[in-house]
């Protein structure tokens, strides 16, 4: 089962520094057949306006998952953690019992993430986080760990959790297969292009919920960037 959610549905919300697109319930955003999908609670499309962004504000009993899309991020938090990451990189926050921190777009263009939130498979922990890149190129025409809480993803960002987050860049006409298998809920989001999805048909900012699919195939119509996170149902 393949459910497209065409970016036109999502939830919005404008805030004049912030342009988002909710894909779950989210905020002023509520939806009651969009809370999650399997462990995964949120994903948001965020265009964040130059010298801007959110200030210090806390979390816990998540995993956050940055994709910066265009432009970069700046991370700062009461652990002492600071850092940029800019785009086509990855960012990782579990903020376990608790953590406090601020993400500012401190670039002179605005800035696109897409921003996910998975539930930690236990509550409580050290919060922690980190940031890696991943040039697009290693992950041409394929599926690539981006960040996992699963065996084997040791290239990957860790996090608390039985999910993966992957990303995959394809050329027109190029395809990627993605094993979901058994018991399993995948979401993928097309960040640039355009492609079929076993068959249904997705472009730029489109969702694609997947359940009871053994193998997901993604064929490029065009030049295509995307995300994908699997997780227990």
């Amino acid at each position: 089962m393949i459910e497209h959610r065409p970016h036109a549905s999502l939830g919005a919300a404008r805030h004049g520094w912030l342009d988002a697109k909710h894909h779950f319930s989210f905020a002023d955003y509520r939806d009651p057949a969009r809370m999650h999908w399997g462990a995964l609670r949120v994903w948001n499309d965020d265009t964040i306006a130059a010298g801007t962004g959110f200030d210090p504000h806390p979390h816990a009993d998540m995993e956050i998952i940055t994709y910066v899309r265009e432009g970069a991020i700046s991370h700062e938090d009461n652990l002492g953690n600071r850092g940029r990451t800019e785009a086509g990189d990855v960012q990782v926050m579990s903020a376990g019992s608790g953590i406090v921190h601020s993400e500012y777009n401190l670039e002179p263009i605005a800035t696109r993430i897409f921003q996910i939130w998975i539930y930690p498979d236990s509550r409580g922990g050290e919060p922690s986080w980190g940031s890696k890149p991943f040039p697009k190129a290693d992950r041409s025409g394929a599926f690539v760990a981006l960040a996992s809480g699963m065996a084997g993803d040791d290239g990957a960002l860790p996090i608390r959790a039985d999910a993966r987050v992957l990303g995959a860049t394809l050329k027109a006409g190029e395809s990627a297969d993605y094993r979901l298998g058994a018991g399993r809920s995948g979401y993928l989001v097309l960040s640039a292009g355009s492609a079929r999805v076993n068959g249904v048909a997705l472009r730029a900012g489109d969702g694609a919920a997947i359940r009871d699919e053994d193998m997901v195939r993604v064929e490029a119509g065009e030049d295509t960037e995307l995300i994908l996170v699997d997780t227990r149902e």
